[in-house]
């Protein structure tokens, strides 16, 4: 069919741009660009960079703000990324409800793929109007793999797809022999690792919105102690004047060693509980056969996540190891993903 063919290569096309958007924005956080345009959707009242140098009202319009060319380009350059998935989710929404009666694609989960791109779209502009307010740069994030998992959800979902197939056909094979209760508590333990994933995501987001990464340069320890001095009151307020400009970061120092070490806490707890889960799967060699390559990959990916951390402390926080660190969370999610749909059932 002409309709699922095309919504298989844009939900793949849409996966590989939305991953391609996450890794970016985080670039552009990490490289202090994210008020390389303090206007929304333009730049310095332009829609790319050369015209507001062009300008010479530029100076005045945006007194103490004044135009760097290079982090205005990696901001504009993620917005146009991110103007061109949302093309694409539209896309694939239109084709969903015009396909509706073929059930090519499940139409609630293009309309959640299109709503979660429309909020994604008002983060964006209030995380500039709003200077980097930390909650709304965490949300912004969180709302960007949230992207990312229903593409990738739709990738796995979508009919006569050899993504997920065989691990399904297994699943039912073991389901109709009487073996449905490893894969039962096998998807349990996925969505318990699933759960403790986000957390762990939400609080990487927060660490990182509020410049908490660079409170601990050692490892295992944290300014070399096993448990430094914290202050949990202000490190998770949620709410902060909106006037202030927190690029930077405006915590003290004992509120951004509490995220820190909360975050590293929370990868322990994450990384236990995929590890349980990838293991069930790799026990069961029976019923479960069509999910071991998925488990394999969530243990592959979580070592590699782990390796990027410990050497992202390890060496000061270079801006490529910090981005690697959100891919490598944004292949750990798609993993995790294709490991719990591969052992659900239709």
């Amino acid at each position: 069919m002409p309709v699922a063919r095309w919504m298989r290569r844009l939900a793949v096309a849409g996966v590989l741009l939305c991953f391609s958007v996450v890794v970016l924005g985080a670039y552009v956080r990490l490289s202090a660009a994210g008020l390389g345009c303090p206007d929304w959707p333009g730049c310095y009242g332009h829609l790319i960079p050369p015209g507001a140098e062009r300008s010479a009202d530029t100076p005045a319009a945006w007194a103490g703000r004044p135009l760097a060319p290079a982090k205005a380009w990696r901001e504009m350059t993620h917005r146009y990324a991110a103007g061109a998935l949302a093309l694409v989710i539209l896309v694939i929404t239109a084709l969903a409800i015009s396909a509706r009666r073929a059930r090519v694609a499940s139409v609630p989960l293009a309309l959640a793929l299109f709503a979660t791109v429309i909020v994604q779209a008002i983060l964006g502009m209030l995380t500039v109007t709003w200077r980097l307010t930390p909650l709304v740069v965490t949300l912004h994030l969180l709302f960007g793999l949230t992207t990312l998992g229903l593409l990738w959800w739709l990738v796995l979902s979508l009919p006569k797809s050899s993504w997920g197939a065989t691990a399904l056909q297994s699943a039912g094979r073991a389901i109709r022999g009487g073996g449905a209760s490893p894969i039962v508590s096998g998807r349990q333990l996925a969505v318990l690792a699933l759960a403790a994933l986000a957390l762990q995501l939400a609080l990487g987001g927060w660490t990182s919105s509020n410049y908490a990464a660079i409170a601990c340069l050692d490892f295992p320890t944290c300014q070399g102690q096993w448990w430094p001095h914290t202050d949990y009151r202000s490190a998770f307020a949620l709410s902060h004047p909106l006037n202030t400009n927190y690029e930077g970061g405006v915590l003290d120092n004992p509120a951004r060693t509490a995220i820190h070490v909360t975050h590293r806490l929370g990868a322990l707890i994450a990384a236990a509980a995929l590890t349980l889960a990838a293991l069930h799967v790799l026990r069961h060699r029976g019923g479960l056969a069509g999910a071991r390559l998925r488990a394999w990959a969530v243990l592959g990916a979580l070592g590699l996540q782990l390796l990027i951390g410990v050497a992202m402390v390890l060496k000061a926080f270079p801006l490529s190891l910090a981005t690697a660190h959100t891919a490598g969370a944004a292949l750990l999610l798609l993993a995790t993903l294709a490991l719990l749909r591969s052992l659900s059932t239709r």
